[in-house]
């Protein structure tokens, strides 16, 4: 098939450091070209492919020049898609809502992968709109704001297999990765591991928008000795950074709709312990892959009972449900079945 992938323009695809929808997407691009179809990714100049590159911005948006209209990069991407519409077999779109008035206008079958939140405010009248739109959820969790919605798959994110090596040796510190906004919890994590007296290693972006937060909730509570900061991770330091950690921290507040990072964890053997919110009870398994808390003092006990965990069945169980090729091919299906209806 000739498909189109529609990438986000704030970051690359694959992103230099932080960004899940990126790296998601590079992966998914590079198992469908694996799986034989001719793909090309509609994304900044800097992004990197196996699949045929169509630049629409020069650069990723975050790393770019200061003061660019976010807006004017994201009209180019849909004017791009509307030209070549036609050259496709189907178009599969990671940039939310904004191309559904064209997409719904080409005559070219097309789906929609929601990466984000949907209880926001407007959203159900988006869906009022566009009734018959093709949504993909990746989780089921993340479809609740939005029942009425045309959901036609929930498709778990993967990762490639031997992307992140595991270890099978028990941690000595407790690890913290993603963005620094109070949403994910940073200020729970260093409360729990100050209870446990085990050294935290934060891997973590700071937002621009987040800098007062992070100056005035957080930097006081990094001493550089049992609380650091290492900063964003790229691929390759990621994985020693999760490999090496007795368990990955995961106390959001917030309704999660995946969580990237608590596969990448379960790829390198690292139990995961995280709050009941959003997709995390659909994707930690209980005693198995790490456990799920209601609160600091249930974090606390769990950590106490992590060094219990089959470092080997984390992994194992990472193989079975969330690998990369797992993933292409569920898309895959849908896409041959958007065909097959047209």
């Amino acid at each position: 098939m000739r498909i189109a992938q529609l990438a986000p323009l704030a970051e690359s695809v694959p992103p230099k450091l932080y960004g899940g929808t990126e790296r998601v997407i590079a992966w998914l691009v590079d198992e469908l070209v694996g799986l034989g179809h001719d793909v090309t990714l509609f994304a900044s100049g800097d992004s990197t492919t196996k699949g045929r590159l169509h630049a629409v911005w020069p650069r990723a948006l975050r790393l770019g020049r200061k003061g660019v209209d976010a807006n004017a990069a994201c009209a180019l991407l849909i004017e791009a898609i509307a030209k070549r519409a036609a050259e496709f077999d189907v178009i599969h779109s990671h940039v939310d809502w904004l191309p559904l008035p064209v997409l719904s206008r080409t005559g070219v079958p097309f789906l929609t992968t929601m990466h984000g939140r949907l209880d926001l405010p407007g959203l159900s009248d988006v869906i009022g709109a566009f009734p018959h739109a093709p949504l993909v959820s990746i989780s089921d969790n993340q479809r609740r704001p939005l029942p009425e919605a045309n959901w036609v798959a929930t498709i778990p994110h993967g990762l490639p297999k031997e992307l992140l090596r595991p270890s099978y040796k028990a941690g000595s510190y407790l690890a913290f990765l993603g963005r620094l906004t109070a949403e994910k919890g940073p200020e729970a994590a260093m409360r729990i591991v100050r209870a446990v007296r085990m050294p935290l290693r934060i891997a973590a972006k700071i937002p621009r928008a987040e800098t007062a937060y992070f100056k005035k909730k957080l930097e006081p509570e990094i001493d550089g000795d049992n609380i650091q900061l290492v900063g964003e991770v790229d691929e390759v330091r990621k994985q020693p950074f999760l490999a090496g950690a007795a368990a990955l921290l995961f106390p959001i507040d917030w309704p999660e709709p995946f969580g990237l990072v608590m596969i990448e964890a379960m790829a390198c053997g690292t139990p995961v312990i995280a709050y009941r919110s959003g997709s995390v009870p659909e994707v930690v398994e209980e005693g198995v892959t790490g456990f799920i808390v209601d609160g600091e003092e249930q974090a606390i006990e769990a950590i106490k009972k992590v060094v219990h965990l089959d470092r080997r069945k984390v992994r194992a169980r990472f193989e079975e449900r969330y690998v990369a090729s797992r993933m292409a091919r569920e898309y895959e299906e849908r896409y041959r079945a958007l065909v097959a209806a047209r």
